[in-house]
């Protein structure tokens, strides 16, 4: 019950209180005098029957007395009348039973008690007394009368109390209306977002309360806001180039090795290594602060490169070196976007120095992967390429172009059978679960890994169709595809299923439209999850808010997958509220060896549970990370350690 209506109850029952302790004295006071009345009328009864009854009492004319007294008892106010003579005997007794309206309850008769006294009279004739003349009035009148002035006095009372209680309570809602937006405060704090009132209050107490909640926001945001900066300042001191802002090499290498060789979901792309050539002799020429200008003009520009792909990983791994990895194959396209980023580079030093510049102040070497790939390798033969593009003088060098395969028409074949698969449902569904921290417990979730057979009937990785299935533009349905089948042999799991969303499938509005619809339809009994990797959340912020909402409205949560690597931050958690994240397995896999992971993960953590937001650690593979994320008070955990992925058949 509201603050508001206790008041109101509480009123209400003093109002009740006070009014029911004043029926009573008035019923006992008007009773009281009713009596009195009776008695009174009793007793004149008595006088003036005497006066007008001696002579006849004297007679013991019985007939005359009878007639008299009748003629007053037909009045309907007596209850008994008794005439004697002076020996005591009964000249006429006339008597009634009690008369009392119907109109007067039962329960009101029996609470207020009237009982009429018997009043007498003596009456002399000729200095004799010749007899006695009892009166007793009847009670109906006076429990009539009570009874109406008792209904009066409650009506009075419920007509006075409605409109009370309607004024106090609008005066109450007026007076306690801070403290509703007291509570919006305090909701908005939980919710990491941070509310002020401008307006105080005039009632004291209130005032008080509302400027001790302003300055408690003000200090919750300080506090948020310095924990989220040093955690940024963390995240850039460890795994960002201070120069360019870009990846540095531990971060770089991190992420390849987290794509290509424990994800292996890339897919067929090309590895550059861009290297800015004579970068000593050019700080020597210009000066440090120019050739630093220089190195972030030639940054800002790879970045520019990099956002034209789907998916990318960028970085600085050495003062002249950068790492670009992108999911483009075609040379024509790729020559072209190389040329114009030599051109960019030249046409900026030529500025700096203040002189034209011939030749390429950069040598790039490239060489394609694939889902076979492994990412110590493919650095190795880009630089390799990318010396002999500074050996030749040359802007662009690929590795081993001469021994390239990959027949179009097997290309062509193999883009046919992905497209049959996803249309006919042919979807290889497997499992990996997480597990709490709790040593023996039951899985968390099941996350769904879809693999689509190849022409041999065995599972392709992700890397051998993901990138087909993009090209082709069928992500969204094959998103529809797998939630179908998981759906399908939900009721045979009885663990919780996620779903990995694509950002083409999110953002798209029929699709999030079907799945909503879709939801709707399933049994409350049947749990299934749904995520989508950082990257693709901050890519749409804005649309991924409004899915979160809409699948919270249904009881669906939603989590945020490859969780703590994107430069741009977490700051976007306050918004999105997300049930669950899952770290991603590049800054899980040195954990147990590097104390700046372990540091920066531990953050990651505290954030999460500040928010009331689960924390998942990916890819664990040893007993001792498991351990360290286990005294870092990690949620739970998903990865080898546990289990290789299996069907969801025989899940």
């Amino acid at each position: 019950m509201s603050l508001v209506n206790q008041l109101i109850a509480a009123i209400f029952a003093v109002l009740i209180g006070l009014v029911s302790g004043t029926l009573y004295i008035m019923s006992e006071s008007s009773r009281s005098v009713l009596q009195d009345q009776l008695e009174s009328h009793a007793q004149d009864s008595a006088t003036h029957l005497g006066l007008y009854l001696a002579p006849y009492m004297a007679e013991n004319d019985s007939a005359t007395i009878e007639t008299a007294v009748n003629a007053i008892f037909d009045s309907g106010f007596y209850q008994r009348i008794i005439v004697t003579n002076a020996d005591e005997e009964i000249l006429f007794e006339k008597k009634t039973k009690e008369s009392i309206s119907e109109e007067v309850p039962e329960w009101f008769r029996s609470m207020v008690q009237i009982t009429p006294p018997s009043m007498f009279r003596e009456v002399a004739h000729q200095w004799q007394q010749v007899g006695k003349i009892y009166v007793q009035s009847s009670a109906g009148y006076a429990y009539d009368k009570l009874w109406k002035g008792a209904q009066d006095s409650i009506i009075l009372f419920i007509s006075l109390s409605i409109l009370c209680l309607l004024a106090i309570s609008s005066l109450i809602r007026y007076l306690l209306r801070p403290l509703h937006s007291v509570e919006q405060q305090a909701i908005a704090l939980s919710e990491k977002r941070y509310l002020e009132q401008e307006k105080l209050p005039g009632t004291r107490e209130l005032k008080r309360v509302v400027q001790a909640m302003n300055r408690m926001v003000k200090q919750v945001q300080v506090m948020f806001d310095e924990q989220a900066r040093n955690i940024e300042e963390l995240r850039r001191n460890a795994y960002q180039d201070s120069l360019t802002g870009l990846s540095n090499q531990r971060a770089t290498e991190a992420q390849l090795a987290e794509r290509l060789d424990y994800r292996k979901d890339f897919g067929r792309g090309t590895l550059f290594n861009i290297h800015l050539c004579n970068l000593q002799e050019t700080n020597q020429q210009i000066g440090m602060d120019k050739t630093n200008n220089l190195l972030k003009h030639l940054a800002s520009h790879l970045e520019e490169f990099a956002r034209g792909s789907d998916q990318s990983v960028l970085g600085r791994v050495t003062g002249a070196d950068f790492i670009l990895l992108v999911n483009t194959i075609d040379t024509d396209q790729l020559k072209l976007k190389l040329e114009q980023l030599d051109q960019e580079s030249r046409k900026h030093l030529a500025q700096l120095m203040g002189q034209d510049i011939e030749g390429s102040i950069i040598s790039i070497g490239s060489c394609e992967c694939n889902d076979e790939s492994n990412s110590s390798q493919l650095l190795s033969e880009a630089r390799i390429a990318s010396n002999e593009a500074e050996k030749s003088k040359v802007l662009w060098k690929q590795f081993n172009t001469s021994e390239k395969t990959a027949a179009q028409p097997q290309q062509s074949d193999w883009k046919q059978h992905v497209a049959n698969a996803i249309n006919q449902r042919q979807i290889f569904l497997q499992i990996q679960s997480v597990f709490s921290k709790k040593p023996g417990s039951m899985p968390i979730q099941d996350e769904i890994f879809a693999r689509i057979l190849n022409q041999d009937n065995q599972p392709a990785s992700a890397g051998e169709f993901i990138s087909v299935v993009k090209e082709l533009g069928l992500m969204p349905e094959m998103d529809r595809a797998v939630i179908e089948l998981a759906l399908e042999q939900h009721e045979k799991i009885a663990c919780p299923l996620t779903i990995n969303l694509s950002h083409e499938a999110v953002s798209s509005e029929s699709f999030r439209t079907w799945l909503l619809d879709k939801l709707k339809t399933i049994s409350p009994s049947v749990k299934v999850l749904f995520e989508l990797d950082e990257t693709s959340v901050l890519n749409n912020i804005e649309g991924i808010l409004e899915f979160r909402k809409a699948l919270k409205s249904i009881g669906a949560e939603f989590g945020v997958d490859h969780f703590g690597i994107h430069p741009s931050g977490f700051s976007y958690l306050y918004s999105i509220q997300p049930d669950y994240i899952k770290i991603d397995g590049s800054l899980i896999r040195n954990i147990d060896q590097n104390d700046e992971d372990r540091f920066f993960v531990s953050s990651l953590i505290s954030v999460a549970h500040s928010l009331e937001i689960k924390a998942y650690a990916e890819h664990v593979e040893r007993e001792s990370q498991l351990q360290i994320l286990e005294a870092l008070n990690v949620d739970g955990s998903q990865g080898y350690l546990h289990g290789t992925p299996k069907p969801l058949s025989k899940a």
